[in-house]
């Protein structure tokens, strides 16, 4: 057998066992169904994410971590009154309703796009290497503020309307943990969110911090709006994870999206705008001829994994 085909073998056990333990085994609260794993999952990442929940210490192998454990962000904490001011003020000049604009190039967010159609909207604060020019004028204090914690990776506010709802999902990577910081927000236990089947609920001045690669939903029941702010801090774990991390966090930075005109552009923000007219054609044909449309979805899918494996194997058919 050559090397080769050893290392494309390897690869689908590892990622097949990878998978079926994220969908069987990992928390409490399991996956309704096949599909739902595949649409809300990325099961695509599970070995790299599985690797990394190993390399995790042990005291943060949860899906709520303490977040006095984190105590470096105790500062921006204690200045949560000045970060809600210039949240509040760019809520008020609308700048969360101009990202969520179609057309502009804060709209193709690879990530959080999906969440536009609930009311859900952000302004990035910074992201993975990169703060932006539009913060930096429009949030000075917060960027400062997140500029002395270097344990944080990506930052913005995001502001869910009142009687609106995040549907059950994951995150895709897990490089890190997602804290958040209640801004304005109704300050009942009607709007909250559910983690592995618990439920949490945001109050004024008040940050918890959790696993993003568990089950998560939110929910705002309430008639006021909820404005916080949410950012990805390093997860911490052996040095071996954080060799895998390093190459995660190059992925997430090819992930940049400018609040305006004056922000840099990552990679996928300017293929998702140029694919995404052709993603628009083929919702409309699905809809038209879904037996068709699901045939040729499967095709795509397998050729994706395909190749995925090809460049996996490239490197040792080189050399082999």
């Amino acid at each position: 057998m050559s090397l080769a085909l050893l290392v494309i073998l390897l690869v689908v056990a590892l990622s097949t066992v990878s998978c079926v333990y994220v969908y069987n085994y990992r928390g409490e609260v399991r996956y309704k169904n096949l599909r739902e794993y595949l649409r809300k999952a990325w099961p695509i990442f599970a070995p790299l994410n599985c690797f990394l929940y190993v390399s995790t210490k042990r005291n943060y192998r949860k899906p709520i971590v303490n977040i006095d454990d984190f105590a470096e962000l105790q500062s921006l904490t204690d200045k949560w009154e000045l970060v809600r001011e210039e949240a509040e003020s760019l809520r008020e000049q609308g700048y969360f309703e101009k990202t969520t604009k179609e057309g502009s190039a804060s709209y193709y967010d690879v990530g959080f796009r999906t969440f536009y159609k609930h009311g859900w909207s952000k302004f990035y604060v910074n992201w993975y290497g990169y703060t932006h020019e539009s913060a930096k004028k429009l949030c000075p204090n917060t960027v400062e503020l997140l500029k002395n914690i270097p344990s944080v990776n990506g930052a913005m506010f995001t502001l869910l309307p009142p009687g609106s709802e995040l549907t059950r999902h994951c995150d895709p990577i897990a490089c890190s943990y997602r804290y958040q910081l209640g801004l304005s927000t109704p300050n009942s236990d009607a709007c909250f969110i559910n983690i592995d089947g618990k439920s949490y609920s945001w109050r004024d001045g008040e940050a918890f911090c959790f696993d993003e690669t568990y089950i998560h939903y939110v929910n705002n029941n309430t008639e006021d709006y909820r404005l916080i702010l949410m950012f990805d801090v390093e997860r911490p774990m052996n040095i071996f994870g954080r060799g895998i991390n390093w190459v995660y966090k190059l992925l997430a930075r090819a992930t940049l999206v400018p609040n305006t005109s004056i922000d840099r552009q990552g990679f996928f923000n300017r293929l998702f705008s140029t694919v995404t007219p052709f993603l628009e054609w083929s919702k409309a044909f699905k809809k038209r001829n879904r037996p068709l449309y699901k045939r040729l979805q499967f095709v795509f899918n397998s050729l994706l994994l395909l190749i995925l494996l090809l460049i996996i194997a490239t490197p040792f058919i080189i050399f082999s």
